[in-house]
C-alpha cells in the first residue's frame, strides 16, 4: 500500500498534521487564514502545499488539480473548525448564535462532498456535539455513505500530559472505524518536562520574559509547591479581586509534579487565567513547556518574534499531536485492512 494521503483544513500551527504524520500519513495539502500559523506550520511542514486563505474562498476543485487528486481517491480528510464560537465561556455568555465562525462546520462538509475522501476526522469542543449544526453534520455524512463514530474523549487518556476534553468524530465510507488505543498510564507534568532537553531550555522560546508587579510576584512565592492554589495562603493574603470572587478557583495554582496539566489555553503565560504556575519555580509555565504539555516535542519551531500572546494563543488553539496520532493510526489500520 501506498502511503495514505491527508489533507488537513483549519491547520492552525500543525498539531493535527504532526500527528497524522506520526501515524504513517502522507499530508499533502492544508488550508489556514491566520499569517502567524501559516509561518509556523510551514516552517514544520516543509512539503506540504498550504492554502493561506479563508476556506470559504478556497475552492475544492482547485484543491484536487493542485494536488493531483481525484474524487474518491483521498484517504483522509482531517480538521478542526475554529471552536471559539461554541466555547464553555461563550455559551455562558449566551453568545453562540452569534459568532459567524460557527457555520465553518459546514465548510469542512463542503469539501468532504466534493473529495469524497475514504475516512474523515473532525475534532472540536464538546458542547458543539449539542449543536444543531453538529446534527447536520452527521446526518448529511451518513447520506453520503459514512459510518459515523463520535464522542467526547479527555486526551490525558491518550497519552498527552494535560486534562483536555474534545469531540471526536470519525468516519468511515462503508466502513465503521473505532476510537484510537488508549494509554496504559497517563503522562504527568514532570514526564513532559523532562523531554526539555538542553537545546529546547536554550531557546528563547523557553527565555520569554515575564512582566509582573512585585505585588504579584511576591504572592506568586507564597503559593505552595507542587499544586498549591492561593486558596492556601487565606483570604488575608489573597489579591482584593480574588477575595469575594466564589468561582475561577485555579486562577494563581501551581501544576502539580505527578498529575496532568489543566487545559492549556492561548492565557496558559497568565496565572491570573488558570492553574498555569510551574510546580517549583516561581513563575508561569515557559511557552517551550506548554507545548511540550500539548505533546509537541521538544524541536518543534513557533516564532517569537511577536511576542509571548500570539505564541500561547497558537499553542492554546493547536489539537495535541499525541491524542491525533492514536486515532489516526487506527484509521490507517483500517485503511490498510481495506486494501487488502
Amino acid at each position: 500500500m501506498k502511503q495514505p494521503k491527508a489533507i488537513d483544513l483549519f491547520s492552525g500551527c500543525g498539531g493535527l498534521t504532526l500527528g497524522l504524520s506520526q501515524a504513517g500519513f502522507r499530508v499533502v495539502g492544508a488550508v489556514e487564514l491566520d499569517p502567524l500559523a501559516v509561518e509556523t506550520y510551514r516552517a514544520n511542514h516543509k512539503k506540504v502545499f498550504v492554502w493561506p486563505d479563508d476556506i470559504r474562498k478556497v475552492s475544492v476543485a482547485a484543491v484536487m488539480r493542485r494536488l493531483r487528486i481525484k474524487r474518491g481517491q483521498l484517504d483522509l480528510l482531517a480538521g478542526c473548525p475554529p471552536c471559539q464560537g461554541f466555547s464553555t465561556m461563550t455559551t455562558l455568555n449566551g453568545r453562540i448564535g452569534q459568532d459567524e465562525r460557527n457555520d465553518l462546520v459546514f465548510q469542512f462538509l463542503r469539501f468532504v462532498r466534493g473529495l469524497r475522501p475514504k475516512a474523515v476526522m473532525m475534532e472540536n469542543v464538546p458542547k458543539l456535539a449539542k449543536n444543531h449544526r453538529f446534527k447536520t453534520l452527521r446526518a448529511e455524512l451518513k447520506k453520503l455513505g459514512y459510518e459515523v463514530r463520535h464522542d467526547v474523549l479527555d486526551a490525558a487518556n491518550y497519552g498527552v500530559p494535560q486534562r483536555r476534553r474534545r469531540l471526536i468524530l470519525i468516519a468511515g465510507r462503508r466502513m465503521e472505524i473505532p476510537f484510537g488505543e488508549m494509554a496504559d498510564k497517563q503522562v504527568t507534568v514532570r514526564d513532559a518536562f523532562k523531554r526539555m532537553g538542553k537545546r529546547a531550555k536554550a531557546g528563547l522560546l523557553h527565555n520569554l520574559p515575564e512582566n509582573r508587579s512585585e505585588k504579584v510576584k511576591k504572592l506568586i512565592r507564597q503559593i505552595p509547591r507542587d499544586g498549591g492554589s492561593r486558596l492556601d495562603l487565606g483570604r488575608r493574603r489573597q489579591l482584593k479581586c480574588h477575595k469575594n470572587c466564589d468561582g475561577f478557583k485555579d486562577v494563581y495554582g501551581r501544576m502539580a509534579w505527578d498529575d496532568v496539566s489543566p487545559t492549556i489555553t492561548g492565557g496558559c503565560f497568565n496565572p491570573s487565567k488558570g492553574r498555569f504556575l510551574h510546580p517549583t519555580k516561581n513563575r508561569a509555565i515557559t511557552m517551550r513547556e506548554a507545548a511540550l504539555l500539548q505533546s509537541f516535542p521538544p524541536g518543534y519551531f513557533f516564532p517569537t518574534n511577536r511576542g509571548k500572546a500570539p505564541v500561547a494563543q497558537m499553542i492554546g488553539n493547536a489539537l495535541p499531536p499525541e491524542f491525533i496520532r492514536r486515532h489516526a493510526n487506527k484509521i490507517f489500520n483500517h485503511l490498510l485492512a481495506e486494501k487488502n
